[in-house]
């Protein structure tokens, strides 16, 4: 029987329903009770290094998951990994740790919708499945893993597409990794092997905005006078923004501030497809860089892995091109 190790966030998977259909954390978690059936697939640690709903985590936290698992990694006691979270950040949090662990043995990230007392509870289901899944041989070499609602996900495709719905974590161009079932754990294809980097500077300033129509370049002069970072953009369709913020663009690149820009859209990858002013052609003439199908939070969080690690220009273009 394969031995893991659960390490426990916090998040709704952890928090139980009051009177007032008020969802509130618990001092233990509900999920820590339930050895008799985890033990059915799995020899079980547990560890909670924090309790905290997920808009409450950060870089810092995850590097707390990471070296833990690194540490466990280098005690060679555990065949695979399950962290319980919350669902707001989820896909955040795995993307980070996908980015920067080099661990092959199974790492999986699961959560809840409801609380642990709510009429149709999906946290022990989707908890169990997360320890099945973490048990499977072939569940090698696939990186971080959700597992929800009987899917297997990527967690470089995977996000929330809906707020309360149990059924809210898809990969909307690519499909789940696999699927589990009452009696197996099936993959469906084998994710590409991205590079790992392994630094994570929680100092740094990496802002994430959204374009919309007319947008001005007012936010954009703001940013290139603080000097951030780096700068993340949800663009309109392929690649493209109003020309009115070309302006901030300018003054973000003469900064040296890096931009990258991903689409608003939920399907498709952005491209230098346009030639106008403001469209992707004129944009990457200027120096923007294109990322290559991820959204926004995930773009964000690899621009910061990217910069952590002293990417220039050029590596960063390759990094958000692989």
């Amino acid at each position: 029987m394969k031995q893991l190790l659960v390490i426990h966030t916090g998040g709704t998977i952890s928090m139980s329903q009051n009177e007032a259909n008020q969802v509130t954390t618990n001092d233990v978690n509900p999920i820590s009770s339930q050895q008799e059936i985890s033990r059915r697939y799995a020899q079980i640690d547990e560890r909670i290094p924090f309790n905290v709903p997920s808009p409450h985590m950060n870089t810092e936290y995850v590097s707390q998951l990471k070296d833990m698992i690194i540490q466990a990694e280098q005690d060679a006691k555990y065949d695979g990994y399950v962290i319980t979270h919350g669902t707001d950040t989820l896909e955040e949090t795995a993307f980070l740790l996908d980015l920067t662990l080099d661990v092959s043995k199974p790492i999986v990230v699961t959560g809840a919708m409801r609380s642990s007392n709510e009429i149709g509870a999906d946290g022990l289901y989707n908890y169990m499945s997360a320890i099945r899944v973490a048990s499977n041989d072939d569940a090698y070499a696939k990186g971080v893993m959700v597992v929800f609602n009987d899917e297997i996900h990527t967690a470089r495709n995977v996000t929330k597409t809906h707020t309360s719905n149990t059924d809210t974590f898809k990969s909307p161009s690519h499909g789940p990794l696999g699927m589990v079932t009452k009696t197996s754990v099936q993959f469906f294809h084998t994710p590409y092997q991205q590079h790992v980097y392994p630094s994570i500077n929680s100092q740094l300033n990496v802002p994430l905005i959204k374009a919309y129509m007319g947008m001005p370049s007012d936010v954009l002069h703001y940013y290139a006078e603080r000097k951030v970072d780096g700068i993340v953009i949800e663009a309109l369709g392929q690649g493209n923004l109003p020309p009115s913020a070309l302006a901030g663009i300018d003054a973000c690149l003469a900064q040296n501030i890096p931009i990258v820009l991903v689409s608003r859209s939920m399907k498709g990858v952005v491209a230098p497809i346009y030639s106008y002013e403001g469209g992707g052609v004129d944009l990457e003439q200027r120096g923007v860089i294109f990322s290559n199908g991820l959204n926004g939070p995930k773009a964000r969080l690899k621009l910061l892995v990217g910069l952590s690690n002293h990417l220039d220009y050029d590596s960063l273009t390759t990094y958000f091109n692989s």
